[in-house]
């Protein structure tokens, strides 16, 4: 009886993960096509902000840069991972959507630029990167 559940859960754990990818993508490229959308109404500026918030949580990288060479494969300088962690969850620039909905500020391209970061973070959990431990690692 042991044997079953633990076989049937693997497959469970599988689909799930599946699952799980598939919503994070489809979050991606609505949120991709949003800032998009947001670039094409509302200027370069726009455009600009998305795209920088596209690109900008990966540059947390670039905060231990002198330590890559002695990390392990795949590991991030733990000097870093607050900095990529802060910027890899996706709570904070849905908070900030939140609060930009209700605050009396109306500025495109810093929704714009939300919709960017929010595409990162979608797809990075499409492709299976999340959050790092303490040590540089990703979670699992």
């Amino acid at each position: 009886m042991t044997s079953t559940s633990a076989t049937t859960s693997v497959p469970s754990r599988t689909a799930l993960t599946v699952l799980r990818r598939t919503a994070w993508l489809a979050g991606a490229l609505f949120w991709s096509a949003f800032a998009v959308l947001e670039a094409m109404n509302h200027g370069w500026l726009a455009g600009a902000l998305a795209l920088l918030f596209l690109v900008l949580p990966d540059l947390t990288f670039l905060v231990a840069l002198d330590e890559a060479p002695r990390m392990a494969k795949g590991q991030l300088a733990p000097r870093a991972v607050p900095y990529y962690n802060a910027l890899h969850r996706a709570l904070v620039p849905v908070a900030l959507m939140a609060l930009y909905t209700v605050a009396p500020v109306a500025w495109a391209p810093a929704f714009a630029a939300l919709c960017g970061w929010l595409a990162h973070i979608s797809y990075d959990r499409a492709f299976g990167y999340g959050l790092r431990t303490k040590e540089g690692f990703q979670r699992g």
